[in-house]
């Protein structure tokens, strides 16, 4: 759907200076689903993508999904850097609307996962991966856990040209078993129309990934059992469910163990 809520003119007075703007030049709506919308505001500062949020969202969630771009931000990650208010606040309200505001970032979104593509998009969710996780002592047959992204899905992925040059939407992020994102980034990025993963893109995922963090022998004998839960739910969730369990021992079986042994790289973690 496109944008829905339209600004007056009070109310972009009231966000440009909520949030410092001067020399405002342009505001143009983005279409951009049901739950939101969203606009380009071109500013002397820059240019920043202003969310109304239409419902759903709370102050506490958006706070949260801050702080962890924040991190992510001041880190090297490609991601938006969030915007606060001259008060330091991550919301503020206009048009009877929850705004949040973050910077613009370049790319756009694709669904043509080339090998190399899926190798930037690994080597980002491992810097993702490795920055968040909490530091604790654990079993080693335990698999690691951590803030993961939670919708790598490529509406939120954003390239120029092979390389990721943004995360965007970190709402959905939550504390998860690692490879369970993983997991999900292989079926959604690399699946083949009859739910078999390419095995072409399974390595340059897992080989991106194992570049920035490695994958520990306990979270390499999960994976299968992982990706088949994921295909599940993806078939399970769209008009293909006759399908559904084909697809998903075809994902299991392409998890094939020399193609998690053999893509590693050197890590950091």
């Amino acid at each position: 759907m496109a944008v829905f809520t339209e600004l007056s003119d009070e109310d972009r007075d009231s966000i440009t200076a909520a949030y410092g703007m001067s020399s405002l030049s342009s505001v143009i709506g983005i279409a951009d689903g049901d739950r939101e919308t969203t606009y380009l505001f071109r500013a002397g500062e820059g240019e920043f993508i202003v969310t109304l949020f239409e419902n759903g969202a709370e102050p506490l969630d958006l706070e949260l999904a801050f702080e962890t771009m924040e991190t992510l931000y001041n880190n090297g990650v490609p991601c938006p850097k969030p915007v606060r208010t001259v008060h330091g606040h991550s919301t503020f309200q206009a048009a009877g609307r929850l705004v949040a505001t973050v910077s613009f970032v370049p790319g756009s979104a694709t669904n043509d996962a080339t090998p190399a593509r899926c190798e930037s998009l690994g080597r980002v969710m491992a810097q993702i991966h490795t920055i968040l996780q909490r530091s604790h002592k654990r079993p080693a047959a335990d698999l690691p856990t951590g803030a993961v992204h939670g919708a790598l899905v490529h509406q939120n992925v954003f390239f120029l040209g092979e390389e990721v040059s943004g995360i965007i939407n970190f709402r959905l992020r939550h504390d998860d078993a690692l490879i369970s994102e993983v997991a999900d980034v292989l079926v959604r990025w690399t699946s083949r129309p009859n739910g078999e993963l390419d095995q072409e893109k399974v390595h340059a995922v897992l080989g991106g990934y194992q570049s920035v963090r490695r994958i520990t022998d306990a979270e390499k004998a999960a994976l299968p059992g992982f990706v088949l839960a994921s295909a599940a739910r993806r078939y399970a969730s769209d008009k293909r469910r006759a399908c559904l369990p084909g697809a998903a021992v075809l994902a299991y079986e392409s998890v094939r163990p020399e193609i998690v042994a053999c893509s590693g790289g050197s890590s950091t973690s």
